[in-house]
């Protein structure tokens, strides 16, 4: 498949200004950035469309899709992060209290795009569980991979034919050890879904825990 003209192999980020739903305890301006998600949406989505977040986190995925005309579906596990999110959007009803290991139960409808940045684990040295929200020490960074993979093939479910998956994942370094998240996830997730392309987010002044940022485009296996 050809990539869309609109969308380069690179990403580049200047300094961006935080936005206002970032300036808060949930979000400290690094990652994620509305600006990228802007980029995405414009391009793998229509006006009306069904934008899905199976991790909102400070929402976002969401915010940038009622921006741009889209309808926007998802899930957050905390409760307090739910509340701030629904304050910031038109429909509070496109936020859902829910795990995101829960999706077969939740009766969710089919979504045009799937979007979003799942919570991050390094390799060593890193109890907490990122599926639990970071509230329990069981965390085991391959069991989270396989936990994550199953979430995103619940994803692929909801998604219609035509549909896209993007991840925006990076590489990390902690502790001086590196942990290769986006290449392990890419690998685990070729597993269930095709892969389009990898876009590469160029950070005008990178994170120092980050070794590289990435946007990671499938679409659904048929």
């Amino acid at each position: 498949m050809k990539p869309p003209t609109d969308l380069p192999a690179v990403i580049r980020l200047p300094n961006l200004s935080l936005s206002e739903h970032e300036l808060t305890e949930f979000e400290d301006g690094e990652c994620y950035p509305i600006e990228l998600v802007e980029r995405f949406i414009t391009t793998y989505s229509a006006a009306g469309d069904l934008v899905f977040d199976p991790f909102v986190g400070s929402g976002t995925t969401l915010i940038a899709a009622e921006a741009h005309g889209r309808r926007g579906l998802g899930l957050e596990i905390h409760p307090e992060r739910v509340d701030w999110c629904r304050d910031r959007l038109g429909d509070a009803g496109t936020v859902i209290c829910a795990d995101a290991k829960t999706i077969p139960r939740l009766r969710l409808p089919r979504v045009d795009l799937v979007m979003t940045s799942p919570p991050y684990m390094n390799r060593l040295n890193h109890p907490e569980n990122p599926l639990t929200g970071y509230q329990t020490e069981d965390g085991d960074y391959f069991r989270y991979l396989d936990e994550l993979t199953a979430v995103f093939g619940d994803c692929l479910n909801l998604l219609k034919p035509t549909g896209k998956l993007i991840v925006n994942v990076a590489n990390m370094c902690a502790d001086g050890h590196i942990t290769t998240l986006a290449w392990d996830l890419a690998a685990k997730l070729m597993t269930i879904a095709d892969f389009e392309r990898e876009v590469v987010i160029d950070w005008h002044r990178r994170p120092d825990w980050m070794t590289m940022d990435y946007c990671l485009v499938f679409a659904k296996r048929t």
